[in-house]
């Protein structure tokens, strides 16, 4: 037990700890030069071209001392982006210590910070590593300081290593031995192990990977799953190796996984704690919680005929992802389709280039949107996440929306832009920290519904990349939010419905319409495209009709005859109006919901 080190890494996305793990799998004989490949840990071709780890991984090393003596550390790697922020808290309860990476050459981020302090929170023996010293831009001295500011260690404590050449690791690794301290030896109590991850296999079912907190558990041993209260027999249990290595035993301290026929994700949950079915422990690890999505939004076929394989495709990916949810529903503009919730803006992006590259389906997603809660005048609360099932104003006594307090760090050149962002999102100003080296962090209380569209994307053309963003909820609060209408022909468009704050209403509208008027093919007749809130129309565009001249064959003669002609298309016009209906293009659609809901 002394000789088993737990640790995970701490790191922003790109700051190199998919490279870095990889040096600590070569240097201690985990893999062979021949399986080595770059990203070991990172599975999925897009977490490999993004450079993002999207599923949290665990490897077990065995490391021989340069005296012989031989140690087992197991590595739980951690995803860094802030939609997968619980997942990381369920990596670090299964630990005793982090690496903390930091970039010499980008210095700390929002990210980095806030999985520090839920670390730091859980007790977690902290060592801080400088990545890519090799760098030509990279600066030893000023992201040194960072971390001293951040961690109050000396500037020797810190470890300057590159993933990408190999230097420093060794130092590394001796360092894990000596700074991080081994788990407690809790053999004789009742089993408690913790789920820190889940992945599910077609053919063995539900596969958790656990870290044994307390007690022990052999092969075969009935299990129970405290959350889920599920009982399943342990059939197979082993270590986390590149391939998993089946064992007879796991003791407390050690991290490995367990096998036993669960059939599916819902009932191995991240953050479950699984005991004996007989000799139960007293109460469940600390933290658990069900995942909640935060967007929402629709996800339907561009071929009506693809909606049971769109179906299909998304049941496979709740069996790797528990946290999307999704709910069939209807839309007279777009046919069958689902409403969907993901965790975050990076999550849904992910769901829908998986839906396109492994099931290769075309599909059209709504304007993402989050949900709503409101007090009805017969005073029941109900919840809404499709502005299309909001009922009328009068209906509703009061609006509540989902605020997030948002950290963001940046250079100080470039408080201004960022400023002026967050209030014309309706931001609620908190406070400013200035750090070393020019950088200050900025938190702004903010609705959700103004982030989740395009408020990131906003922030780093603002910044020139330079700024970070990380957020958590807050509460709820009420809110001026209406329900906007786009109507073509006096007919609502529930796809184009949105949730809007009544004073960007008219702007919205406005944009709306004016880009449906572009993209609308011309019809015989005439097409209103109006945007309303209730029964009042507060924009407008007309896409004028298609006209033959029907006085071509009048040359001369009483003005009467040409007028009498007029008016006979005019009528023709006005029956056609009447049974005529109108298709929006795809193109049409795409282009609204992909359109830059701010500019004004």
């Amino acid at each position: 037990m002394k000789k088993i080190r737990n640790f995970c890494i701490i790191a922003h996305i790109d700051h190199g700890k998919s490279t870095l793990a990889d040096r600590l799998l070569e240097r201690t004989g985990t893999i062979s030069e021949r399986e080595m490949q770059e990203q070991v840990l990172d599975d999925m071709d897009l977490e490999r071209e993004r450079g993002i780890t999207i599923k949290s991984h665990a490897i077990r090393m065995d490391y021989k001392r340069p005296n012989g003596e031989v140690y087992t550390f197991n590595l739980i790697d951690t995803p860094g982006h802030v939609d997968f922020a619980y997942e990381v808290s369920r990596a670090l309860k299964a630990c005793e210590g982090a690496l903390l990476i930091v970039d010499a050459a980008q210095g700390i981020e929002a990210q980095t910070i806030s999985n520090l302090y839920q670390a730091i929170e859980q007790d977690l023996e902290i060592i801080p590593v400088m990545n890519k010293i090799d760098l030509p831009g990279a600066d030893p001295e000023g992201v040194g300081q960072q971390i001293i500011d951040l961690i109050g260690c000396s500037f020797e404590d810190i470890l300057q290593v590159s993933g990408k050449t190999g230097a420093g690791v060794n130092e590394l690794l001796e360092e894990i031995i000596e700074k991080i301290p081994p788990p407690k030896q809790e053999v004789d109590k009742p089993l408690k192990a913790l789920i820190f991850d889940s992945i599910f296999n077609t053919y063995r079912g539900s596969i958790a990977y656990v870290r044994v907190i307390e007690g022990s558990l052999k092969k075969g041993d009935p299990i129970y799953f405290m959350a889920t209260k599920k009982e399943y027999f342990a059939e197979e249990i082993g270590y986390l190796k590149l391939k998993k290595e089946p064992t007879d035993v796991l003791e407390a301290g050690e991290v490995g996984y367990v096998i036993g026929s669960v059939k599916s994700l819902q009932d191995a949950k991240v953050g479950d704690t699984i005991t004996h079915q007989k000799r139960r422990a007293d109460k469940a690890i600390e933290g658990y919680k069900d995942v909640k999505p935060m967007v929402f939004s629709g996800i339907f076929p561009t071929q009506t005929e693809d909606f049971e394989d769109l179906r299909s495709a998304l049941e496979k990916l709740q069996l790797n992802d528990a946290s999307l949810t999704y709910q069939p529903e209807t839309s007279k503009a777009l046919g069958f389709g689902f409403r969907a919730g993901f965790l975050g803006m990076l999550h849904m992006e992910i769901i829908q280039e998986r839906l396109d590259r492994e099931f290769n389906i075309d599909i059209i997603t709504t304007v993402p949107n989050v949900r709503y809660e409101l007090d009805t005048e017969e005073g029941k609360r109900i919840k809404v996440d499709n502005p299309s099932e909001m009922p009328d104003a009068g209906k509703v006594d009061k609006v509540w929306e989902p605020y997030i307090k948002a950290s963001i760090l940046t250079p100080a050149d470039y408080i201004g832009p960022i400023m002026a962002l967050c209030q014309e999102r309706r931001g609620v100003y908190v406070n400013q920290h200035f750090m070393q080296n020019n950088r200050v962090e900025i938190t702004y209380e903010l609705p959700m519904a103004e982030v989740v569209f395009d408020f990131y994307d906003r922030l780093k053309s603002g910044t020139r990349g330079y700024a970070s963003l990380d957020y958590e909820l807050l509460e709820y609060r009420v809110g001026d939010l209406v329900r906007l209408d786009i109507m073509l022909n006096g007919e609502p468009v529930d796809a184009l419905s949105s949730i809007t704050h009544r004073d960007k209403a008219y702007y919205q509208g406005r944009k709306v319409c004016a880009k449906l008027k572009e993209l609308i093919p011309r019809q015989q007749f005439e097409v209103a495209v109006q945007a309303a809130i209730g029964s009042r129309v507060i924009a407008r565009d007309t896409v004028r009709a298609l006209r033959k001249d029907v006085t071509a064959k009048c040359y001369g003669g009483d003005i009467t005859r040409k007028r009498k002609l007029i008016e006979k298309q005019k009528e023709g016009k006005k029956r056609m109006k009447q049974v005529g209906t109108v298709e929006i293009p795809q193109e049409a659609f795409l282009a609204v919901l992909s359109m830059d809901e701010e500019t004004k």
